[in-house]
C-alpha cells in the first residue's frame, strides 16, 4: 500500500507548522540579538559573543540531550524545551521595556535559549521519524530544508524591521513562536518514540553506545565532521553580512534582507530539490554543496555586504539537494532506540566548531578587514571541498531502509 503524501500527513503538517512558527521567531531574533549587541557596545567581538553563546551549548549539553532523548518521552520534552525558551525571550522583552538592559545580559539569555533549542533539537528527530515513512525520509528532510529557508526568509527582515520599530518586539514574537510550537504538539497524535523495554545501564555506558555507534558508520562520521566544520563557514559569513553591513550604514531591516537572500535561494534550491537528486548521483549531491561556497569568492573582488549576500545564493541553490540526502540517510539508518544518543553524537561534534564562527568572525573583522576575513572563510570551504571529493565514505552511503544499520 503507498505511503500518504506528507502534504496529508496530519501529525507531520502540525510538526512542520508548528516548526515554522517557532523557526520564524527564532530566525527574527538571530539578528536582533548581535543587532542590539552591537547598538549597546559597538563592538564586532561583542556582538560575536551573543552568538557563540547561543549555540554553545549545543557543544555542552548535545549528549546528555541525547541521552534524555532517547529515555524520556520525546514530547513532554520538546514541550518543556519550548517553555524554558518562551520564558527567556519574554524576561529579556520585559527587561527592555522597563530599563536599561546590561551588555552581560544578553549572552545569559542567548545561553538560556540555546540549553532549550538543545533539547528540543535532540528529540525532534524521533518526531519526524515516528510520523513519517522511511522511505519518505528525504522527501521529509527536504521538506523540512524549506521550511528553514522559508523562515529565513521572513524571519531576519521582520527581525531587523522589529528591532528598528522597538528594541524588544523581535524576542516578544520569539517568545509567542514557542507558545505556537507547543500548540501544535500537543495536537498530534502519534508517540514520538517505538516501545521498547526500559535501559538500566548507565548514563556513561549508553552516551559511549552512541558514540560508538555513529564511529563504526563512516557515512555517519564523515558527514559529522565535513558539514559541522562547513557550518563553521555558514554561520561566519552569515554573521559577516550583518557586521559589515552595519558598518555600511544599512538599517536594520536592509541587513536582515541580506541575510534573506540566502535563505529565498534556499527555498527556491528546495523546489529544484527533487530534480536534481533525481539527474545526479548521490555522491555528486553530496559534494554539490561544498564547491558551492567558492562563490563567496566573489566578494575578494567586490568587498561590499551586498555581494557577500549575492555569493551565497548558489550555496543556498544547493542546500536542500544535499541536506536531503544526508538527514535522510542518517535518520533511516539509525535504529530509533539510539537515534537521540546518535544524533546528539552527530549535533556535539557538527555544530561545536560552527558555534565558535561568529566569535572568529568578530574577532577577524575587529583585528584586520572584511576583505581578509571572508578570504579565510572561503579558504576553510575549499580545503572542506577537496576533502568531501575524496572522501570513499561519502561514495558509499547506508542503504535506505528501516533496520539497515548495525544496532
Amino acid at each position: 500500500m503507498p505511503a500518504v503524501p506528507l502534504r496529508r500527513n496530519r501529525d507531520f503538517v502540525l510538526l512542520q507548522t508548528g516548526q515554522f512558527l517557532s523557526s520564524a521567531g527564532t530566525q527574527a531574533t538571530a539578528i536582533a540579538y548581535p543587532l542590539l549587541a552591537l547598538a549597546l557596545t559597538h563592538s564586532a567581538v561583542k556582538a560575536g559573543l551573543v552568538s557563540f553563546a547561543r549555540t554553545a551549548p549545543v557543544a555542552i549539553l548535545a549528549i546528555p540531550a541525547g541521552l534524555a532523548a532517547d529515555r524520556w518521552n520525546r514530547r513532554a520534552l520538546m514541550i518543556g524545551a519550548d517553555a524554558l525558551r518562551a520564558a527567556a525571550m519574554a524576561g529579556l522583552a520585559i527587561s527592555l521595556v522597563v530599563g536599561g538592559v546590561p551588555f552581560w545580559v544578553l549572552p545569559c539569555v542567548a545561553f538560556v535559549e540555546g540549553i532549550g533549542s538543545t533539547v528540543f533539537n535532540a528529540a525532534q528527530p524521533g518526531a519526524l521519524r515516528a510520523v513519517v515513512p522511511a522511505e519518505q525520509l528525504p522527501e521529509a528532510a527536504g521538506a523540512q530544508s524549506g521550511r528553514t529557508a522559508a523562515v529565513r526568509i521572513i524571519g531576519p527582515p521582520l527581525g531587523g524591521v522589529l528591532f528598528e520599530a522597538g528594541r524588544a518586539l523581535p524576542f516578544v514574537v520569539d517568545a509567542c513562536s514557542y507558545a505556537c510550537s507547543t500548540a501544535s504538539l500537543l495536537l498530534m497524535r502519534g508517540h514520538f518514540q517505538e516501545e521498547r523495554e526500559r535501559d538500566h545501564s548507565s548514563a556513561r555506558r549508553r552516551a559511549a553506545e552512541g558514540f560508538s555507534f555513529t564511529w563504526r558508520q563512516p557515512f555517519l562520521r564523515t558527514t559529522a565532521f565535513l558539514y559541522g566544520l562547513l557550518n563553521f563557514t555558514a554561520l561566519g559569513l552569515l554573521f559577516c553580512i550583518v557586521v559589515i553591513g552595519q558598518g555600511e550604514g544599512l538599517s536594520g531591516g536592509v541587513i536582515g534582507l541580506l541575510t534573506g537572500v540566502f535563505a529565498a535561494s534556499v527555498v527556491v534550491g528546495s523546489f529544484l530539490s527533487r530534480f536534481i537528486r533525481s539527474a545526479l548521483s548521490v555522491h555528486a549531491v553530496l559534494i554539490l554543496e561544498v564547491w558551492a561556497w567558492l562563490g563567496c569568492a566573489i566578494f575578494l573582488l567586490w568587498p561590499h555586504a551586498v555581494v557577500l549576500a549575492l555569493g551565497l545564493v548558489p550555496v543556498g541553490l544547493a542546500v536542500p539537494s544535499t541536506d536531503s540526502v544526508v538527514n535522510g540517510y542518517r535518520i533511516a539508518a539509525t535504529p530509533d532506540r539510539l537515534l537521540g544518543r546518535s544524533e546528539a553524537v552527530r549535533s556535539a561534534i557538527a555544530l561545536s566548531a560552527a558555534s565558535l564562527a561568529p566569535l572568529a568572525a568578530g574577532l577577524l573583522l575587529q583585528h584586520s578587514t572584511p576583505r581578509w576575513t571572508v578570504a579565510c572563510f572561503t579558504a576553510w570551504a575549499l580545503g572542506l571541498a577537496v576533502w568531501a571529493t575524496l572522501s570513499r565514505a561519502l561514495r558509499d552511503p547506508p542503504p535506505l531502509v528501516p533496520g539497515a544499520a548495525a544496532s
